[in-house]
């Protein structure tokens, strides 16, 4: 199988099918539900050294046992880390631990996340969304980028919902905006593919190349926090605009099809394909205009989340808003 015959319904096994992961160390954020449970078990099932990273330990343990038995019994390796990107005090502790260790990945997968979260702040003052799935892992990724093995790569999780927004630099927090939670989870997956934009350009001199995904829709604990019938009516408007293209309507992928795209532009796409790219359903996504409406949109990416000029203006704020330079 080529990684031309990928698509929308491969599962990890498929994508993975032959493929001997002995010898990679991957890292993988995230692991205490879902899409990183999965991606960390297809990945120990094909032999690699997975380091897992999550806020509530206790809860990651229960949720990997199915990990920790596939890393046995495929030569893999499996352990944890405390990482809570709600906390940039945690997010430097678990940076600092790693690069103390010393030991270097092939691959990072930034996979952890919150979607639609009611107005909140982080600890640290940001709010909720941006600060956990962009500045906690612009933080942690850029402090632990030594450790990144030449020729490695970095896969961002972004998603689809990066089309509600662009970044808005000037008000992050919502200071001037009125709160909407979905405009606030796209300005922070718009800064996932930015930041994976701008780090790829940094690092891919040493080979190092980076990429973001959407995984697709998947019933996981991301949806946890939309208020009930959000997604009922946002499926609906779907739905009624792919009908009106003539197209069927929107399908669920199930956990290990979720996973399969950031598994795919980690360990089987070439750097050269994927690096400072978006990525779904297997394969790199399409451009799309940034004024063609949400609904009508089946595949693909807007253009200002892949602007180079864009994500060097986001990188530039983040350094402000964290106090720190990379």
């Amino acid at each position: 199988m080529t990684t031309s015959t990928f698509g929308a319904t491969s599962t990890t096994e498929d994508v993975l099918s032959g493929v001997n992961l002995k010898g990679k160390r991957i890292l993988v954020t995230g692991v205490s539900a879902g899409l990183g449970v999965e991606t960390a078990r297809s990945l120990v099932a094909h032999g690699a050294y997975v380091m897992g990273a999550a806020r509530d330990l206790i809860k990651a343990e229960g949720a990997t046992e199915q990990v920790r038995k596939d890393a046995a019994a495929n030569d893999g390796g499996f352990e944890l880390i405390e990482l809570d990107l709600g906390d940039l005090k945690s997010v430097r502790a678990a940076a600092d631990k790693l690069i103390t260790k010393g030991e270097l990945f092939d691959v990072v997968i930034a996979n952890a996340g919150l979607m639609a979260t009611p107005f909140g702040h982080t600890v640290d003052g940001f709010e909720t969304q941006f600060g956990t799935n962009h500045l906690g892992h612009f933080v942690f990724v850029n402090r632990i980028a030594p450790l990144i093995r030449d020729g490695g790569r970095l896969v961002n999780l972004s998603s689809a919902g990066h089309r509600y927004s662009n970044v808005d630099l000037d008000d992050p927090n919502f200071e001037k905006t009125p709160y909407e939670p979905f405009v606030a989870y796209g300005r922070s997956k718009t800064a996932n593919i930015l930041f994976a934009v701008a780090f790829d350009k940094r690092h891919r001199g040493r080979g190092v190349r980076a990429t973001a995904v959407h995984p697709g829709g998947i019933q996981t604990e991301l949806g946890r926090y939309s208020e009930p019938g959000r997604i009922e009516k946002l499926l609906a408007d779907i739905n009624r605009q792919l009908a009106e293209q003539g197209k069927g309507p929107f399908q669920w992928k199930t956990v290990p099809q979720g996973a399969a795209t950031s598994v795919w532009a980690g360990v089987v796409a070439s750097g050269d394909e994927v690096g400072a790219q978006y990525c779904e359903n297997c394969h790199v996504g399409i451009v799309v205009a940034d004024d063609v409406p949400v609904t009508v949109i089946s595949e693909g990416v807007r253009a200002y989340a892949l602007d180079p000029a864009n994500a060097e203006a986001l990188w530039k704020k983040s350094e402000e808003m964290v106090g720190e330079s990379f």
